[in-house]
């Protein structure tokens, strides 16, 4: 059971890497459609994080484990109550920009951590995605 909690963290880590990479590239371009396709699955991947926080909780595992998952989630959820349910411009409110911006890398770094702890060869997976993110935030940040 635990592998298989295991494969899903991994799994949706790697999703939502790929997944905010493609966000900051349909944010660059201005493509909508593909901008809310992306932002759905990223929210959505707040129902397998939950299902492996249950799954740590319940097999006991590390605190480091349970708490860096736990982060995750409450970044999803900030995400989904600012940009969905909310639909304030907070980017611009520079309090909650770097609130946001806080957990959003501690909920990326917890991701990594906790793919190494569980499977170093397929945290590597989670450390290609997460450079491929960082790739594209500096094409979205380009001025051109």
């Amino acid at each position: 059971m635990n592998r298989l909690i295991d494969t899903v963290f991994i799994c949706s880590s790697v999703i939502f890497n790929i997944s905010v990479s493609a966000l900051y590239i349909a944010t660059k371009l201005g493509d909508m459609v593909l901008l809310q396709a992306c932002g759905g699955i990223v929210i959505s991947l707040m129902v397998p994080f939950t299902i492996t926080l249950l799954g740590y909780l319940k097999e006991k595992a590390k605190k480091k484990t349970i708490i860096s998952n736990g982060l995750i989630i409450v970044y999803l959820s900030l995400e989904l109550l600012l940009d969905y349910v909310l639909r304030i411009p907070f980017r611009g409110i520079v309090a909650f920009h770097v609130t946001y911006i806080v957990v959003f890398y501690a909920a990326l770094f917890s991701m990594i951590a906790v793919s190494f702890e569980k499977n170093k060869k397929m945290g590597y997976s989670v450390i290609v995605t997460f450079l491929i993110l960082m790739a594209c935030l500096v094409f979205y940040l380009l001025p051109f």
